[in-house]
């Protein structure tokens, strides 16, 4: 399995990506992939440090002649997005990534890629591995949990790492060099209903929506694409006004780092009103498809007759919930005033489940600023309890203020205008990098993210470009030659 991804150049970095890829590890579950690199870097007989969360450093002395270069830290992230398309059968902790070449992109079959941040770690043990690229003395710190919670990186510990540079490799353009990045908060808003036993007299449907674009909820924010869950709801809600719509159950979304592309519900309707309801419905998915014809071109919503389900929410609470989840902001909140084209607040309405009388909606709220990533998470707990739920905050990280005197990015910016006769484009980015958590256990670090150009993150479109890898590893190599003296 991935011969052909084996074959590619640079051979280093994708047989090392083909490796890792054999492992299982969706976030959460990486118990295996920390015990395949913790063996990998016993194999290479280096200092190699498992801390008490999971995380993994692996120690490699300086080259000959590089002993007074500054130390550097090299950081990936292990876990990968478990996303698959429906009609795939996969199982994330059992099976590694099948790959595939498309053109210019490596893309995996029905499921993400893990190129983030995959090609990250890979880079790191191709350079651990090798016995001729240039490097001062190195720290090769793989995290656990980025995607989820990014509890590797708040559970690592003061003076753990000695390096004074950190190169982390997890940007996703290659003409990006980025100097700091957005916090998160999760917030979960959770309730219950009363169920009434649906009477005779009535035709059951299930409403789904389907073939949406998805992607990275911090990055692909901006594009304004369609978020499964607000548009079921759009349509539910429309229902309600004009029928007597009664809702059994729904299920849209999955992970807070990943936007929406699918949501099913059942529903039930009197039948001497199905003929205006699917007249209805029909206006309602043409409007949204017109509106979205040009970003959702995949987009399918298709309205089934289905068997009648037992109970239905009681009307009050299908009420409350319809416009609460209209009612709750989703997508871009505010635009940067400080970096143009920059998002700097948003939310994803990830996760919108109903059923045997509970409901549950999740959130990822992102911001470079705390105080308006504050704002925006009160705007949305104030919606959900009025509505009567209950509200958590959790999962709370910093974001990275960016510091354009950076003695290592001017290292970057220099390389990367010699070697490609270009300036970078020197950004921060709408997106939790696990620099700004670093940074608090580390206050000293000179910290800098880059890597290669990746597609379609934390959705099954997932893509790398092969000939970005190669321009990536080339700067990666020099770098590594060009870090400043001690």
């Amino acid at each position: 399995m991935n011969d052909e991804i084996r074959a590619l150049e640079p051979r280093e970095l994708w047989n090392k990506f083909a490796d890792l890829n054999e492992v299982p590890r969706p976030s959460k579950k990486e118990e295996r992939v920390i015990e395949f690199i913790k063996k990998f870097g016993n194999g290479l007989k280096l200092e190699t440090e498992v801390d008490k969360v999971g995380n993994v450093v692996i120690r490699k002395p300086a080259t000959p002649g590089m002993e007074n270069k500054k130390p550097v830290i090299l950081q990936s992230h292990l876990d990968m997005v478990h996303q698959k398309n429906n009609d795939t059968s996969f199982n994330f902790e059992q099976q590694g990534i099948d790959m595939y070449v498309d053109g210019d992109w490596v893309r995996a079959k029905g499921t993400t890629l893990g190129a983030d941040n995959g090609l990250g770690v890979a880079t790191m043990m191709a350079i651990l591995e090798s016995k001729n690229i240039d490097h001062p003395a190195l720290e090769a710190l793989f995290t656990i949990d980025e995607e989820t919670g990014m509890t590797g990186a708040k559970g690592l510990e003061p003076g753990m790492l000695k390096g004074e540079i950190l190169l982390n490799l997890d940007t996703e353009e290659d003409d990006e060099i980025g100097i700091g990045c957005a916090g998160g908060v999760d917030i979960t808003a959770s309730g219950t209903y009363q169920e009434e036993e649906v009477l005779a007299g009535v035709a059951a449907f299930s409403i789904t929506v389907r073939g949406l674009t998805g992607g990275h909820s911090g990055m692909d924010i901006i594009k304004g694409l369609g978020n499964a869950n607000k548009l079921m709801n759009r349509l539910l809600y429309r229902a309600s006004e004009e029928l007597e719509l009664r809702v059994a159950e729904i299920n849209g979304g999955g992970l807070r780092n990943a936007i929406p592309r699918e949501s099913e519900a059942v529903v039930v309707i009197d039948e001497m009103q199905v003929k205006v309801f699917k007249a209805e419905m029909d206006k309602a998915v043409e409007a949204i498809k017109t509106e979205f014809s040009t970003l959702e071109t995949k987009l399918s919503i298709s309205i089934e007759e289905t068997k009648v389900p037992e109970n239905v929410m009681n009307l009050l609470s299908q009420e409350v919930l319809l416009k609460t989840v209209y009612a709750a902001h989703n997508g871009v909140y505010r635009m940067s005033p400080d970096i143009e084209g920059l998002v700097e607040t948003s939310n994803n309405i990830a996760k919108v489940e109903v059923k045997e009388g509970n409901i549950n909606i999740k959130c990822l709220t992102r911001s470079s600023v705390d105080s308006t990533k504050e704002d925006l998470a009160n705007s949305l707990t104030a919606v959900f309890e009025l509505a009567g739920y209950e509200v958590e905050k959790s999962g709370d990280y910093p974001g990275w203020a960016p510091n354009r005197n950076s003695d290592i990015l001017k290292v970057l910016d220099e390389l990367y205008q010699k070697m490609n006769n270009e300036k970078a484009n020197i950004a921060a980015c709408h997106a939790g990098l696990e620099c700004g958590i670093i940074g608090q256990h580390y206050p000293d670090l000179d910290m800098i993210s880059f890597g290669p150009t990746i597609r379609g993150a934390h959705s099954p479109d997932e893509r790398a470009s092969i000939s970005s890898a190669q321009k990536y590893w080339k700067f990666v190599l020099e770098i590594l030659k060009n870090i400043p003296q001690n």
